[in-house]
C-alpha cells in the first residue's frame, strides 16, 4: 500500500506525513500508486529502447596518492560500450557540457539511432548539456539517483568497466549510492 518514496520527499521537504495518508490522498484524485501508473516501467522502457539508450554518469577516481578525479562516461545501452570523455579534478557545467559536445562529435553518425539519454539529477549538467543532446534530436530521461533501478545496473557495468580498464593502483566508485550487480553475467 502506499507510496513510502512520496512519503519520503514530502518528509525530506520537511513535512510529516505517513505514507496511508500520501496514499489515500492519491486515491481520492484518481491516481493510481506507482509502479502502477499509466505508461511503461524502466524494465520495459530500458527493454524496448535499448538500441536507442545511451546513460551518462559521473564517477570519482581515487589515486594512489590520495588526490580524487572525476570522470564523465557514457555507456551505450545496447552494445555496452563506454565513453570515457573526460577526467578533470573539478568538473563544472562548462566542463560537462564541452564533454558532451566532444562526444557526439566523435560518434559522428552513429548516434542517429541513440534516441534517449539517461542520466540522474546531478547538478554538473545542467540546461546546456541537455541542449547538446536534444540537438541530436535526442529525449532526455533522468533517474533518481538514491532510488534503485534498472539505471543502476548500466552504472554497475560503467563502474565494472572502469575498475578494469583503469591503472592499477587507482579504484573507480560511482559518484550516486551503493549500486548491485546485474542479474545476467557481463
Amino acid at each position: 500500500m502506499g507510496t513510502p518514496a512520496d512519503q519520503g520527499e514530502l518528509t525530506q521537504l520537511g513535512h510529516r506525513i505517513a505514507a496511508s495518508t500520501v496514499w489515500e490522498i492519491l486515491n481520492v484524485a484518481g491516481i493510481d500508486p506507482a509502479p502502477r501508473r499509466s505508461g511503461p516501467t524502466w524494465r520495459e522502457f530500458l527493454t524496448t529502447q535499448a538500441e536507442g539508450i545511451i546513460a551518462a554518469d559521473f564517477f570519482h577516481i581515487d589515486t594512489a596518492l590520495g588526490r580524487r578525479l572525476y570522470a564523465l562516461v557514457f555507456l551505450e545501452h545496447a552494445t555496452r560500450r563506454l565513453h570515457i570523455t573526460g577526467v578533470t579534478a573539478r568538473p563544472t557545467r562548462d566542463w560537462a557540457v564541452q564533454q558532451a559536445r566532444n562526444l557526439t562529435a566523435d560518434l559522428g553518425i552513429r548516434i542517429q539511432p541513440l534516441r534517449f539519454l539517461l542520466r540522474d539529477r546531478d547538478g554538473k549538467y545542467g540546461e546546456a548539456f541537455d541542449a547538446v543532446f536534444r540537438a541530436e534530436e535526442m529525449k532526455i530521461k533522468h533517474a533518481i539517483s538514491y532510488h534503485p533501478t534498472p539505471l543502476s545496473n548500466l552504472r554497475w557495468r560503467m563502474t565494472s568497466t572502469l575498475t578494469k580498464s583503469c591503472v592499477p593502483g587507482f579504484s573507480a566508485v560511482s559518484s550516486t549510492s551503493t549500486v548491485m550487480p546485474p542479474d545476467q553475467p557481463r
